[in-house]
């Protein structure tokens, strides 16, 4: 028998994983496997009060260990199910560098109109986002997914149908929450119910500490 949350609408609650060294200075990381930082565990076990009153039909985690441990830290570690289409975009030879020492060797590059050299494409990110959505899209209830950046900007765009670059204007900060749903009184529409919420912390103070 379903329970009362599998047989629910789906919404999906998007969690980005905590500081680490590189988020902390900027660095692109792909699939380098770096851990939290203690600021960014605390940031973790945050997001407790946010998810402790939700009942999950699944919980997803990107298979790096800083998604993870975020999960784990959440709460939601006994529940948590490896899904490999949540790793963060495959930065190729740009792994490890910011933005900035990128656009000195390309000027104007932007990952999401650009992609990657020797790693992923925007039009394999796109690909691979819409074949994540499609399986979610098989799912009901509430659904948790541990993630990144990159990989939770691009999965709000093509959730909304829009072309990849449409996602920068959905940054994400480290630890926060984010809500994706469905609207059933347009026909379903896919929507945005929240984004990039960091409470307890200050307004976008997940991109920018105080020294």
């Amino acid at each position: 028998m379903s329970t009362p949350s599998e047989q629910a609408p789906l919404r999906l609650y998007l969690v980005r994983h905590g500081e680490t060294k590189w988020s902390l200075t900027g660095q692109h990381t792909g699939r380098t496997d770096i851990p939290l930082t203690e600021h960014g565990e605390a940031e973790a076990r945050l997001v407790v009060p946010l998810l402790k009153d939700v009942s999950f039909s699944h919980v997803f985690s990107s298979p790096l260990q800083r998604a993870r441990r975020t999960c784990e830290l959440a709460g939601l570690g006994d529940s948590i199910e490896v899904l490999a289409d949540l790793a963060e975009w495959d930065y190729g030879t740009y792994e490890g560098m910011r933005s900035v020492e990128i656009r000195e060797q390309v000027p104007g590059w932007n990952i999401f109109r650009d992609g990657c050299p020797q790693g992923e494409s925007t039009e394999q990110m796109t690909a691979r986002m819409d074949r994540l959505i499609a399986h979610l899209k098989t799912l009901n209830g509430n659904v948790a997914l541990f993630a990144h950046g990159h990989v939770g900007c691009v999965l709000a765009t093509r959730w909304l149908g829009l072309p990849l670059t449409e996602a920068g204007h959905f940054p994400l900060a480290t630890a926060s929450l984010s809500v994706l749903g469905l609207d059933p009184k347009h026909g379903n529409v896919p929507i945005l119910s929240a984004w990039n919420l960091t409470p307890g912390r200050g307004f976008l103070e997940g991109f920018t500490r105080p020294a």
